[in-house]
């Protein structure tokens, strides 16, 4: 619910309030310390999570954290057996990893807006924002990080001459070079892309829309914040879902050597 300090400030004032990024810096090396802060704290807590359920792991009657992580892990797995065609033992890890780590970064749009920015508030914090997938910077580092992984495997399977080769003579043949290695570089620069927008669009979106729920006067903001908050559920879940099975799928590509 929006706060009289930010409601006096108007609309305009209290979107961009909740849309501002706790930062150090300028331009291209300003910090997003809140961006980096619920990173890092999310991280941490999936793998604590992980190692209190594989240090508690029984082979009689599981708990319920252990069914949890098993049920995660097969349901990983499944998807990496569909899609990824090439055989390494990175895959199914980085796989999980980040369908976890991203959907952790979605769930924190699910908190009440006003909730953390006013305790950071009384940290003496100016602006809070709470959800990294909002960030446009931590959804291309982590698109980023995954395009480096397919250039390496590309590489690193295919050798530099193969790699080269795609590049050059693929699809039209040697007398085209120019021609291919323009529509290969846009499909290959395309990908880490797409993977960021993709996340950063239906975040942003949401977290946007639970501010103007917020503007509401507060007997309507329960009748619409719930139903979209369970509907924003599917989202956040969708979101990490389609950002891991599109890795998968980058890079069993880059494995291929046709």
């Amino acid at each position: 619910m929006a706060t009289e300090a930010h409601a006096a400030e108007g609309a305009t004032g209290y979107i961009i309030h909740h849309l501002t990024p706790l930062g150090v810096g300028h331009g291209f090396w300003a910090l997003h310390l809140d961006t980096l802060f619920f990173s890092a704290v999310l991280g941490g807590l999936f793998i604590w999570f992980f190692k209190r359920a594989a240090d508690k792991a029984t082979s009689g009657i599981p708990g319920m954290a252990q069914n949890f992580v098993e049920m995660l892990i097969e349901f990983v797995d499944n998807q990496v057996k569909d899609s990824f065609h090439g055989k390494s033992k990175l895959i199914a890890p980085l796989a999980l990893t980040i369908f976890c780590w991203v959907f952790l970064w979605n769930f924190m749009d699910l908190f009440p807006v006003d909730i953390l920015p006013l305790v950071g508030s009384l940290m003496g914090l100016e602006y809070l924002r709470v959800v990294p997938s909002t960030d446009l910077n931590a959804t291309f580092a982590m698109s980023i990080s995954v395009f480096c992984l397919i250039i390496f495997y590309s590489i690193k399977v295919k050798g530099p001459w193969g790699f080269a080769k795609e590049l050059l003579f693929q699809p039209f043949g040697p007398w085209l070079l120019p021609f291919n290695l323009l529509l290969k570089l846009v499909e290959e620069i395309a990908k880490p892309i797409s993977l960021a927008l993709r996340l950063f669009g239906n975040l942003y979106a949401g977290e946007l829309i639970f501010i103007l729920i917020a503007l509401l006067p507060c007997y309507i903001q329960p009748v619409l914040s719930f139903p979209w908050a369970i509907f924003h559920i599917l989202i956040i879940t969708l979101q990490a879902f389609i950002f891991m099975v599109l890795t998968i799928v980058y890079l069993s590509m880059a494995h291929e050597d046709h």
